[in-house]
């Protein structure tokens, strides 16, 4: 069966599967790379769709019927099995023809529906829908023909050229009824082989985790049976489901098990489809020398001739994406040889276009390149694929962006958008309004560049949930494919009023790098995690909490511009000219400083620096306003450094204002901790799993939660062995508490799977965390949690997306704050500011955020072994700091 790879470019990452042109939601949720080159290719050139579909049963037990015509249906299976279409569908016809004059009409109908299967193998998706169509009319129309193992087999076979042909709705349906007649047959593989197919519609449409559980039924299912090309291909596609869930180890091992199983049954198609699909997941694992393996044995290994040719691009992407250009375009005029030779299709299209973006990094000339495309667009149009057409016509327009030929660029990418509004793909709708607003920015149209880019956004908005359905490697696509969206937008936005732009303007820009906030937290966790349940923070600060500022730093490519919200004022904002390359350079050696030994000095003048970018500018209105609280909407590397390390020549900046960090104008409801209300869950590990010999033990874990004890909250306690992945669960739903409190080594990285904390059993995925504390908060609806503590775990460092991972537990938890490390420190030093942190916000009835300050500055100054701002700076307050 077929298996159409995606292969991507320098920027680009893994595969997708190619979507309808009927869908209006899909194939975002496949994106993996950035950019427009990368977006086409993943939309080009995904694993070639699976579908079981095999030839209708070739001999009837009717001996009365038999005769020498029964020999073509037999013949042509052979033929098909050998992949020799051409001379099967001559073979065909001919049986059709005298099947027709004897009018053995059930024979008719199982030639047609094996011609239209051979009719569609080798492109030809017109006279494949003429040629099915008519054979299921005379299984109805003819009752003496009506068998209806035939007519189940029959639509199996529309439905994958219907899939072919892009109605993946009218798929589905088409092999929903066929299972519906094997199961009256009771006819087992029957129905296996339809939920199958129905389980790659459902993935195409992006319903990737009904596929999944379909998938991983059916592999449950057929755990007992013999070997077999169903169960090679039913494995196949469990793999690639598990693939685009992000379970890249699972993937792997059940693609090696379907591999297995072709080579035994010397199904040499499958073992190549297997081998893409591997590629595909070692390509998604960054493990390239792999990937370019598989690839390379995929093409010699596989009879078939596309899969060929979509092995060889991925080769060929690759090798691009390693900049090794040589051996690149040695393999360029065989690809080319190849396609030229292919039979028009879905496929074939994509192949163009995927193989058009890598021609341009290759350096070829880009008359070729838009020839390419320029055949893809009429190959498109012959085979009445709107959105493959949109999509050679938006390609169009990038080769000519490119070349600066802008405007045959913009001629081609409104025809390309025209199309995808028609057919209501806001996916794909939004990738060629961001075209265009960079075309119009080129031409000096800023307005009408603003208007495009307001577009795009809306439909990126649009398209939340799928922009974080389950995908490989999100991180990675949305630096590339979303997020220079927003940022090139609010760039326009400052651009459009350089002087003095307007509250309206600076509102808006807030609001942009804001959705852009919640947009990567979604995209870290896969789903929309801020649920409708927020509110304004400016309500909170103008209203309930006026000593309260919030500073919105925004890292553009040549400035760094900086909005604060300072209650009961406008908005104000002030510009730094600090390209990103000099901020994240400044910020990085805070980072690398921060961590060593006697180089406070180094520290205090480079924070210095970057106070003079963020607060002085606001120094005076901060204090005529009485401002005790800055709260900071962080943005790109300014996430790795601690804000209460911000020096002003004397002082640290958390000598003078409690700090938090905050995803911005949305929040969970703003609620003060009453100290009398207190309850904490505490758990513990002092010793680290012995498979974790990275992490030290941490002795002064018990001292910790004395100290938390001495200040008199409620608390239970969980240590050491008591603390497993199976007692939190069960305290966490039993135990009354309002904090949860975790001393225990973890780390916060850029990707989910790699996020975790340490139980006495072992690591405790954040996933897995996150769904024990939403069955929590189902069973405790009475009973918010208000904090949660992670005393000794960390972030990556240098990670710009790591403090997701805290913002986001605190959010998906339910949790009003989270209160965490982006670095290890001393285990006593962690002991006492716990013990500290506690003290103040039962006695002295703090919020948490000055109760985070007043720990903090304890450690500063009366510890002169914590005295350096690697002990006290790296814990942060992430959400409600009241």
């Amino acid at each position: 069966m077929n298996n159409r790879v995606n292969s991507y470019k320098r920027w680009q990452q893994t595969s997708k599967k190619i979507q309808s042109d009927r869908n209006t939601r899909k194939f975002i949720r496949r994106l993996k790379v950035g950019y427009l080159p990368v977006f086409i290719s993943l939309v080009c050139l995904t694993a070639f769709i699976c579908v079981t579909s095999y030839p209708v049963a070739a001999q009837i037990e009717r001996p009365q019927l038999v005769n020498s015509s029964s020999n073509y249906l037999q013949q042509g299976k052979q033929l098909y099995e050998a992949g020799q279409f051409k001379q099967s569908i001559e073979l065909l016809q001919q049986a059709v023809t005298n099947y027709e004059k004897q009018e053995d009409r059930l024979r008719q109908a199982i030639a047609l529906s094996n011609l239209a299967l051979m009719y569609q193998k080798s492109g030809q998706l017109d006279k494949a829908e003429q040629s099915i169509a008519q054979s299921l009319s005379i299984l109805e129309q003819f009752p003496a023909a009506r068998d209806f193992a035939v007519i189940a087999s029959s639509l199996n076979i529309q439905g994958s050229i219907q899939l072919d042909l892009g109605q993946v709705e009218e798929a589905l349906k088409t092999w929903q009824r066929a299972e519906t007649i094997y199961q009256q047959l009771n006819n087992s593989n029957g129905i296996t082989r339809a939920r199958l197919n129905q389980a790659q519609a459902w993935q195409i449409l992006g319903f990737y985790r009904r596929s999944l559980n379909t998938l991983t039924e059916l592999k449950q299912q057929l755990k007992s049976q013999p070997d077999s090309i169903v169960i090679a291909v039913e494995l196949r596609m469990l793999g690639d489901a598990l693939q685009l869930a992000g379970d890249l180890k699972q993937s792997r091992k059940v693609l090696e098990s379907s591999k297995i199983i072709a080579q035994k049954l010397r199904s040499k198609e499958n073992v190549g489809a297997a081998l893409l699909s591997l590629g595909n997941t070692a390509q998604i694992e960054r493990n390239f020398s792999n990937a370019l393996e598989f690839y390379r044995e995929a093409a010699a290994v596989t009879p078939n001739p596309i899969t060929k040719v979509q092995a060889q691009i991925n080769l060929l992407s690759l090798l691009v994406e390693g900049e090794n250009f040589i051996t690149a375009r040695e393999i360029f005029p065989k690809i080319r040889s190849q396609l030229a030779n292919l039979p028009v299709s879905q496929e074939t299209v994509y192949a163009r276009l995927n193989l058009a973006q890598n021609l341009w990094e290759l350096g070829i000339q880009p008359e070729t390149i838009v020839q390419f495309c320029t055949t893809a667009v009429e190959q498109a149009t012959d085979l009445g694929d709107r959105r493959a057409k949109s999509l050679a016509l938006g390609t169009l327009g990038n080769i000519y962006e490119k070349s600066q030929q802008f405007g045959n660029a913009e001629n081609y990418t409104q025809q390309a958008l025209s199309i995808a509004k028609a057919i209501n793909a806001s996916d794909i709708s939004y990738r060629w309004y961001w075209q265009l607003g960079r075309l119009l920015k080129a031409r000096g149209d800023i307005a009408g560049a603003i208007t495009a880019y307001d577009n795009a956004v809306q439909n990126l908005q649009a398209l939340r949930n799928d922009l974080v359905a389950v995908n490989p490697d999100l991180q990675y696509s949305f630096q590339k494919s979303v997020e220079p969206v927003y940022r090139e937008s609010v760039a326009l936005l400052f651009e459009s009023q350089k002087d003095n732009p307007s509250e309206a303007i600076l509102n808006k820009a807030r609001n942009r790098i804001e959705a852009l906030q919640i947009a990567e937290l979604d995209n870290y966790f896969r789903e929309a995690c801020i649920d409708t349940n927020t509110i304004l923070v400016d309500n909170v600060v103008d209203r309930d909490n006026p000593t309260t500022a919030i500073i919105y730093p925004i890292i553009l490519p040549q400035q760094l511009q900086v909005i604060v919200k300072i209650p009961q004022q406008p908005l104000r904002y002030f510009t730094i000219d600090k390209s990103k390359e000099e901020v994240e350079a400044t910020l990085q050696q805070i980072r690398q400083y921060i961590l060593e030994p006697d180089r406070t000095e180094d520290i205090q003048l480079l924070s210095q620096e970057v106070y003079n970018w963020l607060i002085k500018d606001i120094e005076s209105d901060l204090e005529t306003q009485e401002v005790n609280t800055l709260v900071f909407v962080l943005d790109g590397a300014l996430r790795n450094i601690p804000m209460s390390v911000l020096y002003d020549g004397r002082q640290y900046l958390i000598e003078k204002y409690a700090i938090a960090l905050s995803l911005g104008l949305q929040l969970f409801p703003p609620k003060t901790l009453a100290p009398e209300s207190l309850q904490v869950l505490a758990a513990g590990l002092v010793e680290p799993p012995p498979e974790f010999p990275q992490f030290p033990p941490l002795p002064d874990i018990k001292s910790e939660f004395n100290l938390i004890e001495q200040t008199g909250v409620t608390n239970k306690q969980l240590l050491n062995e008591e603390f497993t992945s199976n007692t939190i669960e069960e305290n966490v739903n039993t135990t009354p508490f309002n904090i949860l409190h975790l001393a225990t080594h973890g780390q916060f990285s850029s990707s989910p799977e790699d996020t975790f904390i340490l139980a006495a059993d072992g690591a405790i995925n954040i996933t897995q965390f996150d769904r024990l504390l939403r069955r929590r908060d189902a069973n405790r609806r009475d009973r918010s949690l208000e904090l949660l503590v992670l005393s000794a775990c960390q972030t990556a460092a240098g990670d710009n997306r790591a403090i997701l991972g805290l913002a986001g537990t605190s959010v998906k938890a339910g949790a009003r704050s989270t209160l965490a490390s982006l670095w290890n420190i001393s285990d006593r030093g962690t002991a006492i500011l716990m013990g500290e942190f506690y003290r103040e916000l039962t006695h002295n009835k703090v919020t948490k955020a000055e109760a985070l300050r007043r720990a903090q500055v304890m450690l500063l100054k009366k510890y002169p072994q914590y005295a350096r701002p690697g002990f006290w700076a790296p814990y942060v307050l992430v959400g409600n700091w009241l």
